[in-house]
Formats: C-alpha cells, sequence, structure tokens
C-alpha cells in the first residue's frame, strides 16, 4: 500500500505539470491555424492522464478523458475544425479534468453530475462535421477499406486467412491507383509489427490511436492477426488479443525514430518491431522468434510491379524485442548503452526535505560565524593550522550555501504560464481586446517566493486591462491600436529578481484618484501631494476609482493585497504612470528568504546588516565635499554627483553615534533603480554570510528594515532595506535632488 501511494503521488505531481502544459497549449490555439507539435502536446498530455488514472482504477476520470482525448485525436487529424467555442470548450475541459484529479488525490468520490455539461459540448464537437479539404476523396478510400476491413474481423473472426486477403487486396488496390510509382518518387516502405500486450488497454491505452498515427506518416495497409483470440467462452472483454502488421508508404522526411514515436507511451506494454525496405511479413508464433517467423498469411499485399524487389534489410526493435518467450532481463542489458540517453536527469524530492536541508545549512552558516568570532579573540600569529581549516569551513559553507539555494530556485514561468488564461478571460469579460507580452520567464528565483507571486500579479493584471487598458473604440479615438497591450517581465538585478507589468493604457488619472481619496476620508481636503504619493493611494485599503461593483473590481480590495504580499516578502513596489501613454508597477523581490552576503555596520552601540550587492563602496569624506541645503537636507560630493547623505542614528534615534561625517565613515549605497545614499556609519565590521528571519512574524514590520538575523556573537541585527532607508529620508525633508545641475553652486560647509 505504501509503494502505491508512492505511485499514486508521483502521478499527481506529473498530471498537475501535464495539466499546466496542456492548457498553456490550449491558450495558443487560434481558429483557422493549428500548431501541429502544439496540438500533438495536449493530445500527449490528456492522454498520458488518461493512461495513469486507468491503472489506478479513477473510472470517471479516465471516462472523461477519453472524451477530451477523442476531440483532440479529431484536431490532430483536421476531422473537425478549431473555433473559438471548440477552444473555450476544451479549456473547461482541461479544468475539469483538474477538479477530477483533486477528487481523485483526495480519495474522495466524484459527486454526480461533475463535468457532465463540458462532456456532452465535447460530444457535439466529436459530431461537428469535417472540414472541407481537397484530399477528400482517397482519405475516403482508406476509410472504407478500414472499416470493411473492421466488418470482417468482427462478423467472421474465424476465417483469418480469407478476412486477411480481402483487406490486403482492397488495400494494394487502393495504394496501387493512388501512387502506381512509389519507387520512382523516393518513397520508403516500412513493415511495422505491433504486438501489444494483453493488458495494454487496462492503462488507458488504445492501439487505434497509434493505427491513426502512422497513417498520418504516410500510406498505410492494415492486417489485424487473430491467432490469439480465445474462443467465445474463454473472451475476456478487459483483455487485448489482437496484433496488427501496418506496411507503410512514407515520403524520406519519416526516419524510424518518427515511427518510434507513435509508440512512445505503449513502450513497455508492447512488442514493436520496426523493418525498412521488406516484405510484409507474418506475425510470429509465440514459440518461436519474430525475425524467423515473418511470414504474409496471403502473399505480399503490394505487387511486385509497384516496386522493385527490395533488398535484405535486419528488423530493428523500436522499443522491445518481439520475441515473447525470450527474458526480459536480457534485452535491457543489451539495450542499456543504446538507451543511456534515456535516462532521466531528474528525481523528484518532498519540499520538506529541502526546507530541512535550507534550515540545516542556516545553522550551519551562524555556527560557523560563532566559530570566527571566536578565533578574532586568539593571539596573532598561533594556531595558523586551525585558521586555515576555518578559511576552508568557511568556503565550503558558502558553495553549500548556493548549491542549496540553487535546488530551491524555480523559474518563475510556473507563475507567468497562468497569466494568459486570466487575460484571455478579462478581455472577452469586458470587451476589450487584449495581448499579453512576456519576457524573462526563465528567470529564477526562491520556490517561496514563486509560490506567493501569484496573487500579486494576478490582481496587477486585472487592475491593468480592467482600468488602465482604454476600450477599442476609446484606443481607435486616441490614434492607438485597437489592441491593447500588458508586458510581464521579470530580470535579476542588484542581487534581487524585478518583475515589472506595464500597459499602453491612459495611465492614472491623477485628479480622479486624488478626489475619490479625499471623498472617502482618506486624504484631507486640500492636501498637497506629489505625483508619486498620489499614484501610491491606489494601494490603500478600500480604495477604489471603479464606479460600479462588477465581477472584476469595485470594492477596494486587490492592490492592498498586493503591497501586503510583497512587503511581507521582504519587497517593494514601486509605480511608474503617465497619462495617456500606460502605468508600469514594478516589483523587487529579494532572490532568496534564506541567506545572504552582507557587510555588518556599527552606528552608536547597534549592529545592522547591509546587503553586499548594494554597496558600491565606503569612504570618509573631506569637509570640502559636504553640503547643506536649506531644508537641512544634507548632500556629498561623490564621483561627480551630489548624492544625499542618511544618519542612521537619526532615523533609529541611536545615542552615542558620530554625528560629524568627516570623523565617520559614509557607504555609498545603490538602489534597484539606481538612486544612490550616502549612509552616515561609525564603523564597518567585515562581510559575513547571515540567515534571514523575518521580522514580521516574529515581532512586527519596521519601516527601512527588511528582516534580521543573528550574529556570530549571538547578537540580534537588523538587515537594512536600502530602498526603505531612502524613502524615509524624504519624510524628513523634502524631495533629493534629481541632478547635480539643479543644486546651487557648491559651498563649503563649516566643519
Amino acid at each position: 500500500m505504501e509503494d502505491l501511494s508512492r505511485f499514486k503521488q508521483t502521478y499527481f505531481d506529473e498530471s498537475a505539470e501535464l495539466l499546466a502544459v496542456a492548457e498553456a497549449g490550449l491558450l495558443r490555439l487560434t481558429p483557422g491555424t493549428a500548431d501541429a507539435d502544439e496540438v500533438n502536446a495536449i493530445f500527449r498530455a490528456v492522454h498520458s492522464i488518461k493512461g495513469g488514472g486507468g491503472a489506478f482504477g479513477f473510472t470517471d476520470l479516465v471516462a472523461f478523458a477519453h472524451e477530451f482525448e477523442t476531440v483532440m485525436d479529431l484536431v490532430r487529424n483536421d476531422a473537425i475544425p478549431i473555433t473559438t467555442e471548440l477552444v473555450d470548450t476544451l479549456i473547461r475541459a482541461n479544468d475539469v479534468l483538474g477538479t477530477m484529479l483533486g477528487y481523485a488525490r483526495d480519495e474522495a468520490p466524484v459527486p454526480p453530475g461533475t463535468g457532465d455539461a463540458v462532456a456532452d459540448a465535447l460530444r457535439r464537437h466529436q459530431s461537428a462535421p469535417p472540414p472541407a479539404t481537397d484530399a477528400g476523396p482517397p482519405h475516403n478510400d482508406l476509410d472504407a477499406a478500414f472499416a470493411a476491413a473492421h466488418a470482417a474481423e468482427t462478423t467472421h473472426p474465424d476465417d483469418e486467412d480469407d478476412e486477411a486477403g480481402i483487406f490486403g487486396d482492397a488495400m494494394a488496390a487502393i495504394l496501387d491507383a493512388r501512387n502506381p510509382s512509389a519507387a520512382a518518387a523516393g518513397r520508403q516502405r516500412w513493415t511495422v509489427v505491433f504486438r501489444p500486450r494483453p493488458d495494454l488497454l487496462l492503462s488507458g491505452n488504445e492501439p487505434a490511436f497509434m493505427l491513426r498515427a502512422l497513417r498520418r506518416l504516410g500510406e498505410a495497409e492494415v492486417e489485424c492477426h487473430l491467432d490469439r483470440l480465445p474462443g467465445l467462452a474463454e473472451l475476456d472483454a478487459e483483455q487485448l488479443h489482437l496484433s496488427w502488421t501496418i506496411t507503410l508508404l512514407t515520403g524520406p522526411s519519416v526516419d524510424r525514430e518518427r515511427i518510434a514515436d507513435v509508440f512512445e507511451f505503449v513502450a513497455d506494454e508492447c512488442d514493436v518491431t520496426i523493418t525498412a525496405d521488406a516484405p510484409p511479413p507474418a506475425v510470429p508464433d509465440a514459440a518461436a522468434p519474430l525475425p524467423d517467423a515473418l511470414r504474409s498469411p496471403s502473399g505480399p499485399s503490394v505487387p511486385a510491379a509497384a516496386a522493385p524487389p527490395p533488398p535484405p534489410a535486419t528488423p530493428e526493435p523500436a522499443s522491445r524485442p518481439a520475441d515473447p518467450a525470450a527474458p526480459r532481463a536480457k534485452p535491457a542489458e543489451n539495450g542499456a548503452a543504446q538507451h543511456a540517453g534515456l535516462t532521466s536527469h531528474t528525481i523528484r524530492v518532498d519540499l520538506d526535505k529541502i526546507d530541512r536541508l535550507v534550515n540545516m545549512v542556516g545553522e550551519m552558516v551562524i555556527t560557523q560565524a560563532m566559530i570566527a568570532e571566536h578565533v578574532r579573540e586568539l593571539p596573532p600569529g598561533e594556531f595558523q593550522e586551525l585558521l586555515e581549516g576555518l578559511e576552508q569551513l568557511a568556503q565550503h559553507t558558502r558553495e553549500l550555501r548556493e548549491s542549496v539555494m540553487s535546488i530551491r530556485a524555480q523559474p518563475v514561468s510556473s507563475v507567468f504560464s497562468r497569466m494568459p488564461r486570466l487575460v484571455r478571460e478579462l478581455a472577452g469579460g469586458l470587451g476589450k481586446e487584449v495581448q499579453l507580452v512576456t519576457s524573462g520567464e526563465t528567470t529564477e528565483v526562491d520556490k517561496t517566493v514563486v509560490e506567493n507571486l501569484v496573487d500579486p500579479l494576478t490582481h496587477m493584471i486585472r487592475n491593468s486591462i480592467d482600468h488602465g487598458l482604454e476600450t477599442p473604440e476609446e484606443r481607435e479615438a486616441a490614434g492607438k491600436p485597437r489592441t491593447g497591450t500588458v508586458t510581464l517581465s521579470a530580470q535579476h538585478r542588484s542581487g534581487r529578481i524585478v518583475i515589472e507589468v506595464a500597459d499602453d493604457g491612459r495611465g492614472i488619472n491623477r485628479g480622479r484618484v486624488l478626489a475619490k481619496a479625499v471623498e472617502k476620508g482618506l486624504v484631507q481636503p486640500g492636501a498637497s501631494l506629489s505625483d508619486e504619493e498620489i499614484d501610491h493611494l491606489i494601494f490603500l485599503p478600500g480604495f477604489s476609482t471603479a464606479e460600479k461593483v462588477s465581477n472584476v473590481s469595485g470594492r477596494g480590495v486587490g492592490m492592498d493585497v498586493v503591497r501586503r504580499n510583497i512587503t511581507s516578502l521582504g519587497g517593494r513596489i514601486g509605480v511608474y504612470s503617465s497619462p495617456g501613454e500606460g502605468s508600469r508597477f514594478v516589483l523587487s523581490l529579494p532572490l532568496t528568504l534564506a541567506v545572504l552576503d552582507g557587510m555588518v555596520i556599527s552606528v552608536g552601540e547597534e549592529r545592522f546588516v547591509l546587503p553586499l550587492t548594494n554597496i558600491v563602496e565606503s569612504l570618509r569624506p573631506k569637509p570640502s565635499d559636504l553640503h547643506g541645503l536649506v531644508n537641512r537636507c544634507d548632500v556629498m560630493m561623490a564621483r561627480g554627483e551630489y548624492v544625499r547623505l542618511v544618519h542612521l542614528n537619526r532615523l533609529f534615534g541611536i545615542p552615542g553615534a558620530t554625528e560629524d561625517a568627516t570623523r565617520a565613515l559614509v557607504v555609498l549605497v545603490e538602489t534597484e533603480e539606481g538612486a544612490r545614499l550616502g549612509l552616515v556609519v561609525d564603523e564597518v565590521l567585515g562581510q559575513q554570510q547571515v540567515v534571514i528571519k523575518s521580522l514580521e512574524a516574529n515581532f512586527r514590520r519596521l519601516d527601512g528594515v527588511a528582516a534580521a538575523t543573528i550574529l556570530g556573537d549571538g547578537r540580534v541585527a537588523l538587515i537594512l532595506d536600502v530602498a526603505g532607508l531612502r524613502d524615509m529620508s524624504r519624510q524628513g525633508g523634502s524631495a533629493p535632488p534629481r541632478a547635480a545641475a539643479a543644486l546651487p553652486a557648491p559651498e563649503p560647509a563649516a566643519v
């Protein structure tokens, strides 16, 4: 039972990935045009879910997946056209499949009626008239031949040789009429022997799909063999007793691997042999090896005049050896080198195990810092071997930390892939034309950060489409394209991940936002706010500019959730808007929530940690470098530009710190947007790896502080947020100068 549970968990994990693949493919389907690879990927995803469900006995799931799979098979055979209605139905079917998987995971019965409406819609699409095509008559001949052969097998199961001959003659006539000189046209003739195991049907697989797939590769002649069919009294309806020999006439672009790919999903459940340039063989007797017993029961089906006698070729198995009596271990042994490239290079690990590993690495980093702290007290020049060993330990700890962090890292594509459907549904519900452009999907970030990005991005995209983008008529009147564009991007910047959501809509109507804030009592009447302050009003709880409540917005819930979720991750959100041109929301988040490299600084008796990625340099300014403005904002000339000075002791009320910047140190730091600050500190104590501890979870949120950590001496130190310090410094005075040219001529300040 334990092993079965483990296999089930693997099935559910893989099914979740397959559902995501199917949904992404369905969202890319457009009426009139279909990418064959896309359609095949969706079909394979549904087929795999159905097959696994059949193995575990999820009958309701298998029955629904069968309807889904049948429609996708018709689509990839060009039997039904792709329409908007069909795509909508398939997306709903994918949702139902996910719901049924959820019930199966919880070991709960599927409620009666679940998915019935969608299943009915799938059946209606199955009966839709096929699209018109110029290649209709020859294809209809093949369909008629298959139908005739199936009827013959059903009516006369005992007369195998006669019926096989009738089928072969019919197919030969069709092939001769269609292409009398296949060899002259550079065609390749293949013989495929497909002998499935009796329990193939129990895994949810259907041989008919594979036969149809072979027909799409070229002109096919199919012989169905009944040598394993038992008498009526011994017949088991759940067992498969048939086998097939298929003769394929293909173009030069079809090779052996492409034919073998047809049997990819049943490689371990059948014996398949593919032979090039050989006459169609008979199915072997169960006691004899396949290559020595290949004989046609009714002679060659394709006349010799159709092609010159081919040279003999050695059959090559596509998956398993065709000899049913041969031991299973030896073929696997002999084929190990051949299939070595197919070995999986990934394993599934429970997330709890990784979390425990991350926690242990964090504790190891703290212990290593404690040892290093005590070693500093040793007499210089002694215990040299101990010092060298500790240096190696520090290096190995860093490498271990980076390796563990990379295990937790995931691309943001898992979140980005959910947004196309959201855009599609919102655009349809609001009557707008919207396209989503994404970039940077492969950018990796800690799994915990990825999991907490779904809600913020969902709210921001809903806000952009509902409030930002105009209707098609409004866009045309404004000289814009009818289709609005929402851009979603991600990139690494300064040791953090920056995610942007932008639109080319109307931008933020600041006058309306301010008036609504005054109306709701969020801002005092007559208050003078900057553009940036007005833009950030949309993050206040209960704020909304919607005229009426709808399914999309209007209750003032959403953007406040975005800011709360982002700040809980140690991140920030910025808003940049231009009236008539659009808006841009920028999320800045830490790459990991576990460990970072920092610089320990002292201010009075307190210790702080600055993220190493934010530090540009540290220096001791000269009196001539310091300047004071009329609003008591101190600035410093550094590398040819003016930089605002921020005294940390003033911001946090720390006594005993050095006030004079010329006697202290100035650490020049830079935000993700490129803004620079000069932090006045007493001393820089050194670089150190620190373990990030959430301040909100253990205390409360503090402005200018991103998190906390434990130093080597056991003291708690706060990890500073550079952008937060910039905002705090602005609140203490006027906005910083935008450029050096805007400042008055520098005058030496009194020391």
